[in-house]
């Protein structure tokens, strides 16, 4: 019997990576807390694994995706910008230095509560960035719903100097470390 896979989000980014996976999936946009003081790696752990319950309620079942992405910059994180003096503040921060994406990623079966959850990390170094160009890609709106204030697979590729780690996670979603868990919970079932 084929799970029915659910994906708790509404990112057109999650979907679009799911649908270049060959996966079949439903969404179910699922709206979670995403307060924390944790650590970048656990808070994305803490924050996807929010997002599955939620998009699990009433579920009978079918294995729920949950998914969060967080930038960081020594330390500090940098979520979706408020608006767009935000984002250029983000994107100076950024220029001419590496910084760490993070995604976590639960996977929840609805009919038995059992959870897996991991998290990736991608270090991502831009080149130095001119003044103009910052203001040029945030005029776009582009980077005001994104985590860190840019899309690696937008206008922002430009700026990437270097990448060490799964480029797709940087997008929202590991692909290699999704089909790794999603394979791991489907055999489990059978």
């Amino acid at each position: 019997m084929r799970q029915t896979i659910i994906l708790a989000s509404s990112s057109p980014r999650r979907k679009e990576i799911l649908t270049g996976m060959g996966i079949r999936f439903e969404c179910r946009s699922a709206a979670a807390n995403e307060d924390t003081d944790l650590p970048p790696r656990e808070a994305v752990l803490e924050i996807s694994e929010r997002k599955a319950r939620a998009g699990a309620a009433g579920l009978p079942e079918g294995i729920v995706i949950g998914a969060d992405t967080l930038v960081s910059l020594d330390g500090v994180r940098l979520g979706k910008p408020a608006d767009s003096a935000e984002a250029i503040r983000m994107l100076r921060s950024l220029s001419g230095r590496t910084h760490s994406v993070f995604t976590g990623v639960c996977l929840l079966d609805a009919a038995s509560g059992k959870i897996e959850k991991q998290a990736a990390e991608t270090k991502v170094t831009f080149r130095r960035l001119e003044e103009n160009e910052i203001r040029d890609y945030v005029d776009t709106g582009e980077p005001l719903d994104k985590a860190g204030a840019y899309g690696i697979q937008g206008g922002a590729g430009a700026f990437v100097e270097s990448i060490e780690g799964s480029w797709t996670n940087v997008m929202g979603l590991p692909v290699e470390m999704l089909k790794e868990m999603l394979s791991r919970m489907t055999e489990e079932q059978r």
